[in-house]
Formats: structure tokens, C-alpha cells, sequence
């Protein structure tokens, strides 16, 4: 009988662990939540034509999230960015490669990583303007490859 309990008594706790989980921690902070029409949308000073709507942080200044809206029929030649970025596209057909001969078109829920420092070509092929989410892990920049080192 005793070795009986000594074999229950484990069971036991874990069942009273299990029946009884602690509540989630609340971090106290608010979420951020942002409907598309009211996204304030201002022009990309690097690239005009294009929109962007900043969710969090500053895409001058550091980390940040934003909502980008590029024309149907935008080419950018090839060009680096500082940061390393990820796009994920939500309307059009959104392009980018290495160079003209190897981009790739990407459709709605497509998710692109580029690190900071790749050159490459991108755009928006005609038809649709291309609406996508962007995370940039630093300071948004645009550089030319005449003035982009390849890293």
C-alpha cells in the first residue's frame, strides 16, 4: 500500500498542474490595430509616385512597419538598400530578382526577404497597383547601384 502511494502521488500533482494553468502574463501594452481605410497614407521621398503608411516605428530613423502602395508599371532599376527588408504583398504582381534576366514575379501572400546590402532590380508589373506590408530591420534607404557596393 505504501509503495501504492508513492507511485500515485506524482500522477496526482500532474493532474492538479494540468486542471489548474496559470493565467497568461498581460505585458501591459496596448495592440496596434489599423484598418486599411484609415491608413494616412504620404509619399516615399526616395522613390516618388510611391505611398507609404507607417504602422510602428520610423522608416527615417530605425525599425518600422508600414503599408506601401507602388503605381502599375513602377521599374526600379537595380539598386541596395541599407537594411534588410521583407515584403509581403497583399494586391498586384510585385517583381524583383537580381537583375532584369532572373526577377520573379510574386502574387498576393507572397513573402520576400532581401538583406540589407543586395542588389537587385523590382517593381510593379502593369495592371494593378501593388499594395504589400513591409518590415525594414533598420532605416529605410534607397541606393542606386551606381553608388551600392555588393556585399
Amino acid at each position: 500500500m505504501k509503495y501504492l502511494a508513492l507511485l500515485l502521488l506524482p500522477a496526482c500533482l500532474a493532474v492538479a498542474v494540468m486542471a489548474d494553468p496559470m493565467p497568461p502574463r498581460q505585458n501591459n501594452k496596448a495592440p496596434m490595430m489599423q484598418s486599411f481605410e484609415s491608413l494616412k497614407w504620404e509619399q516615399l521621398p526616395q522613390r516618388p509616385g510611391m505611398q507609404l503608411a507607417v504602422l510602428t516605428g520610423d522608416p527615417n530613423v530605425g525599425a518600422y512597419t508600414e503599408i506601401r502602395k507602388v503605381p502599375a508599371g513602377t521599374n526600379n532599376p537595380l539598386h541596395s538598400h541599407s537594411a534588410g527588408i521583407t515584403n509581403v504583398l497583399i494586391s498586384g504582381v510585385w517583381y524583383t530578382g537580381a537583375d532584369e534576366a532572373s526577377a520573379k514575379d510574386f502574387g498576393p501572400g507572397s513573402v520576400i526577404f532581401m538583406p540589407g546590402g543586395w542588389l537587385h532590380v523590382s517593381g510593379c508589373r502593369p495592371g494593378s497597383d501593388c499594395v504589400f506590408y513591409q518590415e525594414g530591420d533598420g532605416k529605410f534607404d534607397y541606393n542606386p547601384a551606381s553608388t551600392s557596393q555588393k556585399k
